[in-house]
């Protein structure tokens, strides 16, 4: 797969425009590509600034509810993959429901419309019935590196934080400062081999200090965070960016556990099913909201000879 993926970004094919975000901003895709399962239901909330969606099974539960904020390197709205997303998180997870703010993005809207847009959508939820208590905030890339700085905004200005934040790949640090910017730059399938990519251009900073936190959620301060799942493949250049974080907010106490899938790349989990790895790793999410649900899994975590974790870290 990570083979496929590097001949699909040469530059003989899609190669840099894929990289920078030029097809990222101008993906299209018509509505009839994908079908709300007869099992569901996909209501279109109106927010104060964007629209989101909310998925939720015929019979949903409402113990507690998954808010989740899409990736793009904060340049491409909503998609499809998203609304998959929103199934898997259902099925893995207790048939919660999913609320996914298509939240503003660059160049539009530069900082910090996401994360106003991100607030909008908590605020939305618990307008609506649910507590802190019950959200469970999870995203992808930028959207990884968005949910922590919601809950950093949240934290910052005396709220109350959610229950539990699951991280794929989040983009934490566009300073780019961390070892596997360098290390990785000639493995990362989808972003290395050049520094003409969204994780250098960082189109949505518009001249902000790089360093805020709300940016670059890696260099805010964790104590009192809830418990965090974060993912990541060792062949990315955000490597670094996931390792620091869960270090950072293990020293502040925070129950975290870090996987570390070798062989993989950005955002995997969106790979087919029938890659191991993806299942294992959507397996490992539902292991993870069920410990914070209250419940105890059917099965024990995900161990790493199975789900190829070359490096697990969790603290009790």
């Amino acid at each position: 797969m990570r083979q496929a993926i590097a001949v699909l970004t040469k530059e003989n094919l899609i190669g840099q425009k894929f990289k920078n975000g030029e097809i990222r901003k101008k993906i299209v895709e018509p509505a009839k590509y994908w079908k709300c399962p007869d099992c569901f239901t996909n209501t279109i909330v109106e927010l104060e600034n964007c629209q989101a969606e909310l998925l939720e099974f015929e019979e949903p539960n409402h113990e507690k509810v998954i808010l989740q904020l899409h990736g793009g390197g904060y340049i491409g709205g909503m998609r499809h993959a998203y609304r998959s997303f929103a199934g898997l998180y259902n099925e893995v997870g207790k048939r919660y429901s999913v609320f996914t703010p298509d939240y503003r993005v660059a160049p539009e809207h530069v900082f910090p419309a996401a994360l106003i847009d991100a607030l909008d959508a908590y605020e939305w939820l618990l307008k609506n019935g649910y507590s802190e208590e019950q959200i469970i905030v999870a995203g992808d890339s930028a959207g990884g590196g968005l949910a922590l700085a919601l809950c950093l905004c949240l934290k910052e200005n005396g709220r109350k934080l959610p229950c539990g934040i699951v991280a794929m790949s989040p983009w934490t640090d566009m300073t780019a400062s961390g070892p596997s910017y360098q290390e990785n730059f000639e493995n990362d399938p989808l972003f290395g081999g050049t520094e003409d990519s969204m994780i250098y251009n960082r189109e949505y900073s518009a001249g902000e200090d790089l360093t805020n936190p709300y940016l670059s959620p890696l260099f805010g301060e964790y104590e009192g965070f809830p418990p965090m799942l974060i993912q990541v493949g060792s062949c990315e250049m955000l490597l670094s960016d996931s390792v620091l974080l869960a270090q950072k907010a293990k020293a502040a106490g925070v129950k975290v556990r870090l996987s570390v899938y070798e062989g993989m790349f950005h955002v995997f989990q969106m790979a087919p099913l029938t890659l191991p790895e993806c299942k294992r790793a959507w397996v490992e999410i539902g292991h993870f909201i069920d410990e914070i649900s209250g419940g105890r899994a059917q099965e024990k975590p995900v161990e790493p000879e199975t789900a190829a974790e070359e490096k697990n870290d969790e603290n009790e």
